[in-house]
Order: structure tokens, then sequence, then C-alpha cells
């Protein structure tokens, strides 16, 4: 399956764990201590996020 794939930079992981497992009605695929990923059927993306550091935001874009 194609996938357009979203990374977002977060500040406070656990957090933005709820939130997204919230907002998508699942829980994420993997979770690491910095970072978190759902792979969702509908709309096709792999949505990740990561607390690393960076500012908040995009990170990056791709297709998968």
């Amino acid at each position: 399956m194609n996938r357009f794939h979203v990374h977002m930079a977060v500040a406070d992981l656990e957090s933005n764990i709820a939130f997204y497992s919230a907002l998508f009605g699942s829980e994420p695929a993997v979770v690491k201590a910095d970072y978190a990923k759902w792979e969702l059927a509908d709309p096709a993306v792999n949505f990740a996020i990561s607390a690393r550091g960076r500012a908040g935001g995009i990170d990056h874009l791709g297709l998968q």
C-alpha cells in the first residue's frame, strides 16, 4: 500500500501520544523512548512523532 508520511517534532511525547491516539482512534504501532508511529489505513498515512530536542512542528514529509 502506498502511504503519505508525516513526521512531527513535539516537546512532550506522552501527551502527544494521548492526543493523536484519541484523534486517530488507535494506539501507535511503534513506541520508543523518544518516538511513536501510527500506520493508518484510512487515510493511508504513516504518521510519526518524536521528541528529540528539535523545534515543534513538521520535521519532514515523504511518500512511502
